[in-house]
Formats: structure tokens, C-alpha cells, sequence
């Protein structure tokens, strides 16, 4: 089953679940769980307004529980947007939240379960139907609905309970959208099937995560940057046991300031809606800056050339990373094409990443090919290694590195810069700093100073948005 501690459980914990002030039991779970089989019975799938509340927890986990596939809908989404997700997913009907615009489905409030324990079985249907549809970002056409089977998303927690020695007795404390593999799958169901509390902060800001007493925490860049500009916030996470950071490269300056200020070493993994959590450094191994550790207990990974042929394992060379896993997607939702092109013959699914490993597994990943990997002058270079450089300067608050089109070089290397509070550098000064950090061939040939870098929701840069 795949929220089996939840069902199975002895006791009935008072404060599982914890959204900003509202309190759920593990009783009301489960009788919640029980009003919405009965509310929705026989539905193929429904639609959920992911917005961090209760609402949202009840929804998504009533219809896990009932064998009813979830659509997570980002509560921000634009109206355009959500009618796709909407009508490409056949979902049958919204779920909870009553959305502002119902696009042509009726509305089912969640009801909310009586206090005390209660009884549920889990449907014995396969553990191969799908759990979840989670939509894609859309980068590269109108999104893509991701098919997560209820045995990809067990068989990655499990692997992450494992590597995290992740427990019953932890309190994981997130303030992360609950429509995502991170905030949603990782953090919501992740506790449900582990067994420990839950606390949604609501918005994940330094002062809440600094007051919800959690002994694992739950962020991605932008947040732990936050926290660590924050010193007080910072040293009030001490206590915990474990801090996660993912979704997005951590800069090397904010995990040794992370060290500095709580006396973790964070986590970091690696993974993608389609393949959820690959790759992982272990609460009994190494946690090197910029790097994302090891293989999950099941996962299989390659680096492969253009060619097609593997590359060496010697901590320098960039290849195209490759992952065969447990954890993987059944499918686009009615797109063969789509789900054909992201595997190899063998079965490979192909990340879209570059990355590169040691010899000793240690994976690297350098980032998206098709914004990261920088071909100029003849040489393939990784933006986030020069994104790392100029993030040592005093004068650099953030940065992103793409490659231009360049008739001579066929790209360019240009480095969009926030300047720090304190006062940024002169282009000039940054590029000859790279310089003197990295190889020549890598420093940027034009810095530009800008007010903000484009993100998403999830704090990750678009870069695609800085190619125009």
C-alpha cells in the first residue's frame, strides 16, 4: 500500500498533519479518506487546487487512499494554462479548494472527517495504476501530464527513507508548493507513508521554519539563501536533524554558510518529475558542495557522449545523464511520441541533464543540456561551474550563465549578475575574476548587471526566458 503507515498505525496521532495553525489528526485523515471514496466513487480522476491548506491535504490524500488519481493544479496557475491541465488530464471533477474558474467540472468539497480514530482499508487494486498526474512546466510545448504509478512513488520514498534514515519519530517541516514531486510527493505523502508529523509553514520563510521545531527540513535554493541571510533563523534550526535541499543546484556559498550557521552539512539530491528522486548524498556519507551524492538503492545511472557512448567516470568529463530506476514515470498522458523519445532502445530514460561523476559514483550534475552545456570555441563547459566562481565575489548576489549564439564561437558565455547589497562589481572585474578562478576559455565574454533573475515557482531561474 502506498500510504500504508497511515492505515496501518495503531495509534492515533493528534497533530499529524500541521498546516500554518490548523491541526489534523490521523483519525481525520482517514475518515476524510472514507467521505471521499464515498463522494467520488467510480471517478477515473479529479482535479485538486494544490493551494497550501488542509483542504489540499485532505483531497489528495482521501483520493490516494481511495484509488483515485490525483491532478495536482498549482493554485497560480494562469486560466490558459489550467483548462490544458484540466482537459488534456479527463479529470471528472474538482476536488477541495473550489478554484475561481471551474472550467466546465463540478465542484466537490472536501468533508472534513470526525475526530478520533478510524478505520480504512486501501483498495487492493495494482500497485502499477497511477497515483498521480503531474503536469510538467511547459518549457518545451504546452505541459506534459507525467503518469505516476502508486509503485514508483513507494519504491522512492522508501529508497529516500533509507538514505535519509528518515523515521517515524522525525518532524518534517516544509513551507514548499504542494504540487510538485518536492513539496507534494517528498514532503506530504513521504511523511504519510513514513509515519512522522507533518508541518506546512504556509510560506516558507526564515521565521517560520525557525519556529516549527522540526528535525528535518524540506527547501530549495532560494529558501535556504533566505534562511542563511537570516542569522538568528539560521541557528535556530541547530536542533534538527536533517536539512534537504533540492529542486535546484545549491551555490557552494550558501551550503558552507548553511554548515557555518546550523552545523549541518545539508542534503542534496537529484531527480525530475519523470524520474522522482534518483540520486542522493546519505545522512552516512559524504556531502561534498555541489555535488548530489549516489545512486538511490535501485537506480542505475550512465553518462553517454552524442555518440551514444559512455564517458569516463573521472569527475571532469560531461556526458548526457541516463537513469533506469523503480522510480520511474509510466508516460505522458496520450502522448506515445512524447514517452517513446524520452527512452533509449534499451530502456534508458533520458534526463535532459548533464552531469558528470568520480570514480567514486559521486554524481555532479552540471544542468540542463539545452541552457547549460555551453559549446564555445570547441570546448563544452558547464555554466554552473562559472555560476560558482563569480558567486565567490563579494559583489555578486546571484547569477546566471548562458550561452548566446555567437557567429565566431558559436556561443558566447554571458553572466547575468544581481549585484550584492553592498555593492556589485564592474563587468570587467567579474569576468577577469573568472579568469583567474577557472580556465580562460571559461570566463565570460559580456556581464550583465541585472535587478532579478527570472524564477519559478519552485525558485529555479528560467533561464530559457534570459536566450531572448
Amino acid at each position: 500500500m502506498l500510504l500504508s503507515s497511515l492505515v496501518s498505525a495503531a495509534d492515533d496521532i493528534a497533530d499529524a498533519v500541521r498546516v500554518q495553525d490548523t491541526v489534523l489528526s490521523r483519525g481525520e485523515l482517514i475518515a476524510s479518506a472514507a467521505s471521499v471514496s464515498s463522494d467520488l466513487g467510480g471517478a477515473r480522476r479529479v482535479a485538486v487546487l494544490a493551494s497550501p491548506s488542509v483542504s489540499t491535504v485532505l483531497a489528495v490524500t482521501g483520493c490516494l487512499l481511495a484509488g483515485i488519481p490525483v491532478v495536482p493544479v498549482p493554485a497560480d496557475v494562469g486560466a490558459a494554462e489550467r483548462e490544458h491541465i484540466v482537459t488534456d488530464s479527463g479529470a471528472q471533477a474538482w476536488l477541495g479548494e473550489r478554484p475561481d474558474d471551474l472550467a466546465g467540472l463540478p465542484h466537490v468539497p472536501v468533508r472534513r472527517g470526525g475526530e478520533g480514530s478510524s478505520s480504512f482499508t486501501e483498495p487492493a487494486g495494482s500497485q502499477d495504476d497511477t497515483a498521480l498526474i503531474i503536469y510538467t512546466s511547459g518549457t518545451t510545448g504546452p505541459p506534459k501530464g507525467v503518469l505516476l504509478s502508486r509503485r514508483a512513488l513507494a519504491a522512492d520514498l522508501d529508497a529516500l527513507a533509507e538514505a535519509w534514515q528518515w523515521a517515524a519519530d522525525d518532524v518534517l517541516v516544509h513551507g514548499l508548493p504542494l504540487y510538485h514531486v518536492h513539496g507534494l510527493v517528498l514532503g506530504l505523502l513521504g511523511s504519510l507513508r513514513v509515519g512522522n508529523r507533518f508541518v506546512h509553514t504556509g510560506k516558507p520563510t526564515p521565521a517560520a521554519y525557525a519556529a516549527a521545531g522540526g528535525s528535518m527540513y524540506f527547501g530549495v535554493p532560494t529558501v535556504w539563501s533566505r534562511v542563511v541571510a537570516d542569522t538568528a533563523a539560521a541557528e535556530a534550526l541547530r536542533p534538527a536533524r536533517l536539512l534537504v535541499s533540492g529542486s535546484a543546484a545549491l551555490p557552494v556559498p550558501v551550503f558552507d554558510r548553511i554548515v557555518g550557521l546550523t552545523g549541518h552539512a545539508p542534503i542534496e539530491r537529484y531527480g525530475s518529475t519523470e524520474s522522482l528522486i534518483t540520486v542522493s548524498t546519505r545522512v552516512d556519507g559524504e556531502r561534498r558542495p555541489g555535488w548530489v551524492g549516489l545512486p538511490l538503492r535501485g537506480v542505475r545511472t550512465r553518462l553517454v557522449d552524442e555518440d551514444g557512448e559512455s564517458v569516463q567516470h573521472d569527475g571532469a568529463t560531461i556526458g548526457r545523464l541516463m537513469v533506469q530506476s523503480p522510480t520511474l514515470f509510466d508516460g505522458y498522458l496520450g502522448r506515445p511520441d512524447a514517452t517513446a523519445d524520452a527512452f533509449d532502445a534499451d530502456g534508458w530514460y533520458r534526463t535532459g541533464d548533464v552531469a558528470v561523476i568520480d570514480a567514486d559514483g559521486m554524481h555532479r550534475i552540471v544542468g540542463r543540456e539545452s541552457v547549460d552545456l555551453i559549446k564555445t570555441g570547441g570546448f563544452r563547459v558547464g555554466a554552473g561551474e562559472i555560476e560558482t566562481a563569480l558567486l565567490g565575489h563579494p559583489g555578486v548576489a546571484e547569477v546566471a550563465v548562458v550561452g548566446l549564439p555567437d557567429e565566431d564561437l558559436g556561443q558566447r558565455i554571458v553572466a547575468f549578475v544581481v549585484a550584492s547589497p553592498d555593492g556589485g562589481a564592474r563587468p570587467e572585474e567579474l569576468i577577469d575574476y573568472v579568469a583567474q578562478q577557472l580556465s580562460v576559455h571559461k570566463r565570460p565574454r559580456e556581464v550583465r548587471i541585472v535587478d532579478a533573475l527570472p524564477r519559478n515557482a519552485m525558485g529555479k531561474v528560467l533561464k530559457k526566458a534570459l536566450l531572448t
